[in-house]
């Protein structure tokens, strides 16, 4: 029986927990007996949509059975109805949709979402913010990209979840290190920035926090006593920086990709829809009762 042919479409490869999302759709695609291919978006979804109709228009011993994609930008709801009508399945990561109950009117293949909790990322990264500083401060907070899902959700489960004494600042990148470098880099240039307080860095992403730890470092060394935060926890970089104190603290994002595909081969099999949306819950890095506070005077008391 031919195997089933499956297109991962995901965000960028300047990214620790997009690059792991490919890792685990290879391995479960090995697993399941899937053709897995990875190709990724450049962070621009014009970009990602051509990609995605390039597949689906290709020759039908060519084209995927399934597309599993994680939205650069919108959630490209055209492409999807063509993908639909051509009996392609459709698998949404890390957004939530509104069209996906009118995909499966219009197709019997599997059409569903497989989302991280970003609103329970969100508020956890509130929870640890507050266990660092329960005395209340002041706090960048890294967001992604302003059209970004994920940024969205996040920032708002941790607006809701965020105390009256943690006022918060925010300064945007694009999930790489390098962006929330230059954003940092740009921030500190300006004097009001310098005579302003930072208490604590929380990144949307470990990678930007990483990058604005670099800056700072570089440009007002005398901060260095801020804890750092951020999400994904991947085992080789969040994970590790924490545990070279290079970030206080993460949060564990596990993939779902290989979750996705899990879900499609069972659909496939049982000739059967999926529930809609499945949610994947994020865990705290270090558990949040081993977060000791954090703060600047007994940061200076200890040098």
């Amino acid at each position: 029986m031919e195997p089933v042919r499956v297109l991962v479409s995901l965000i960028t490869k300047d990214n620790d927990y997009q690059r792991e999302q490919a890792v685990a759709a290879e391995r479960a695609g090995a697993k399941l007996g899937m053709r897995v291919e990875v190709i990724y978006a450049g962070g621009d979804a014009i970009t990602q949509s051509q990609q995605i109709l390039e597949a689906i228009q290709a020759p039908e011993a060519k084209r995927p059975h399934a597309v599993v994609f994680e939205p650069a930008g919108t959630g490209l709801q055209q492409v999807a109805a063509a993908a639909a009508k051509a009996s392609i399945g459709w698998v949404v990561l890390n957004r939530e949709t509104d069209y996906v109950r009118d995909l499966r009117r219009l197709s019997s293949a599997p059409m569903f979402g497989v989302c991280s909790d970003h609103v329970e990322i969100g508020r956890m990264q509130s929870r640890q913010m507050q266990q660092l500083l329960p005395q209340g401060g002041q706090v960048l907070y890294v967001q992604g990209p302003s059209s970004s899902f994920a940024a969205q959700q996040r920032t708002q489960g941790m607006m809701e979840a965020k105390p009256n004494n943690l006022q918060v600042r925010v300064l945007s990148g694009q999930w790489t290190e390098s962006s929330a470098y230059q954003a940092a880099v740009s921030l500190m240039r300006l004097r009001t920035s310098r005579d302003s307080r930072i208490d604590l860095v929380c990144g949307q992403n470990d990678v930007m926090a990483i990058g604005v730890r670099k800056a700072l470092k570089e440009m007002v060394p005398e901060w260095s006593w801020i804890p750092f935060t951020g999400v994904d926890g991947m085992a080789a970089t969040g994970q590790r920086w924490v545990n070279e104190a290079l970030l206080t603290a993460t949060i564990i994002v596990p993939t779902n990709t290989d979750i996705a595909l899990e879900i499609l081969n069972k659909a496939l099999v049982t000739k059967s829809q999926p529930q809609e949306l499945t949610l994947v819950k994020p865990t705290s890095y270090p558990e949040l009762e081993k977060l000791a506070p954090k703060h600047r005077d007994f940061a200076l008391q200890q040098t």
